[in-house]
């Protein structure tokens, strides 16, 4: 079956093709018309929206066509053990399904680096543990600058070329990268040390400033967001 996956941001809308559980392609919009424009020259059988901007009531206004809508009434593929579960954002949940669905089991740990870094678990009985949430890339660079008198606002497009700073600029980004990939690999570390057999995957919009992490068991699939989503759209269509 042929699956539209929509991921809707506060800033840009994401949207995929699957079919059944292989992706075809991805497309990015700034705005809902001109994803709309394209989404209605699409053939396809079933659609899932997640959205952090608009609520399900105000997308059947402006959507012309059916789609399930992600929330809590759906069904998951994987156990939920999270202790708040009404204050999970399901983009974690659906790092995490996407991470166990390319894994194939667990236990899985996914790291989801967007506006925050969220550490996202999912144990051997293929339930979901919770995990860590920590700044992101932006926010840390953002922080500095807001909370000091001095220091600018940078930016870290990827790893820097030496770990030593010469300039008060170079300090900042190799404190942020190093700092974030420092932490990344003790995580990793804690999460190998209970669950050996762990496989990692990262993710989100900064996960392409830290392909250097890949080895091995680490992954960085930059999209995980959409494979987990239309894993969760076929477990409610099967």
């Amino acid at each position: 079956m042929d699956n539209l996956i929509i991921d809707i941001g506060n800033t840009r809308i994401k949207s995929a093709l699957f079919k059944g559980t292989e992706f075809v392609n991805e497309s990015v919009f700034i705005d809902l018309p001109t994803a709309l424009q394209y989404w209605k020259g699409l053939s396809f059988q079933n659609c899932l929206i997640s959205s952090v901007k608009w609520t399900e009531k105000d997308l059947k206004i402006q959507i012309p066509f059916p789609f399930k809508y992600l929330s809590n009434n759906l069904q998951f593929p994987i156990g939920n053990a999270y202790g708040s579960p009404a204050t999970l954002g399901l983009d974690r949940m659906a790092a995490a399904v996407g991470g166990w669905q390319m894994a194939g089991t667990g236990p899985v740990l996914v790291i989801d680096m967007g506006s925050c870094m969220t550490f996202d678990l999912v144990d051997e009985s293929n339930t979901y543990r919770g995990g860590a949430i920590s700044p992101g890339l932006l926010m840390r660079a953002k922080a500095m600058n807001a909370l000091t008198a001095r220091l600018p606002l940078v930016e870290v497009s990827g790893k820097p070329e030496d770990f030593i700073g010469t300039n008060t600029i170079s300090c900042m980004q190799i404190g942020i990268w190093y700092g974030i990939e420092s932490e990344i690999l003790g995580q990793i570390q804690k999460y190998e040390q209970k669950f050996p057999q762990i496989k990692v995957f990262v993710c989100g919009g900064d996960a392409q400033s830290f392909e250097s992490l890949a080895k091995d068991h680490i992954f960085v699939v930059q999209n995980l967001v959409l494979h987990g989503l239309n894993c969760i759209l076929n477990h409610n269509v099967e």
